[in-house]
């Protein structure tokens, strides 16, 4: 027969746990004891839920329950890595209702992973941005040739990024990088007043497209030095300089969007 502070206890936990599908008991019976589930948030993120499953022997809490976990958040393994702290927390703590505060150190191992994996995620993107990068811009016009050209060479040097500029039918942009200086560089374009327009007006590069973006092949990636300027007339002569820059694969996946 379980023990009136173990049905009191549950009592406060279902008040506590009040909302919908917050709680719920499972199984209630002489010889087995009580079954009672608790559903919760992660971290506070109620996305995120993770539920924990009591099995209250009837001489509990003499006898420490048996926990299983499960959540929408975590994998199978991080539950049962929770699951497993839980039954030594409850082995260590005195014969006396322990429910509360094994839902909290539930709570705690959940904010734990829930920061773990964030600050996993924040590197793998700080990896990325330093990634070595190719791009390829499509620039819509240059009409002051100086002062977009030097706004062009001096970004590149202050981005530490090696560029080809390719003058003719259209206007292209090769850029080797770190990926977020590439980003830098293109945020510029937009953000500055680079050119003037058809009227004389200073304008910002707001139509520029990005036409590839990769990482850097060891093929290729040390193809580009310093900000060179190329004049081309013809289809032909910029093929040669992607040749000439082992980039005859970035090459055909620009050409669907060059202009004929």
């Amino acid at each position: 027969m379980m023990s009136e502070a173990a049905f009191e206890e549950v009592s406060v936990l279902s008040s506590i746990y009040c909302g919908e599908g917050e709680f719920r008991v499972v199984q209630q019976s002489a010889q087995d004891g009580l079954v009672v589930q608790i559903n919760c948030s992660s971290g506070g993120d109620s996305r995120q839920n993770v539920s924990v499953m009591f099995h209250l022997h009837p001489s509990y809490p003499s006898r420490p329950p048996n926990i299983s976990v499960s959540s929408t958040c975590f994998s199978r393994t991080q539950c049962h890595t929770i699951r497993q702290k839980l039954l030594d927390r409850a082995a260590t703590l005195p014969p006396e209702p322990m429910l509360h505060q094994l839902v909290e150190d539930l709570q705690q191992h959940c904010v734990k992973l829930t920061e773990d994996h964030r600050g996993v995620e924040e590197k793998m993107k700080e990896s990325e941005e330093e990634e070595e990068w190719t791009e390829v811009l499509l620039l819509d016009h240059i009409r002051s040739r100086n002062r977009y050209v030097g706004l062009l060479e001096h970004w590149s040097q202050q981005l530490q990024l090696a560029g080809r500029l390719l003058l003719g039918q259209n206007i292209l942009v090769i850029l080797q990088g770190e990926r977020r200086n590439i980003k830098e560089f293109c945020r510029r374009l937009k953000a500055v007043k680079v050119d003037v327009d058809s009227s004389g007006k200073k304008c910002k590069e707001r139509m520029m497209k990005v036409l590839v973006g990769a990482p850097s092949h060891s093929t290729f990636k040390n193809g580009l030095q310093g900000f060179v300027v190329n004049n081309y007339q013809s289809l032909s002569e910029l093929t040669a300089v992607f040749q000439e820059l082992n980039m005859t694969q970035v090459y055909q996946q620009v050409l669907p969007s060059l202009s004929s």
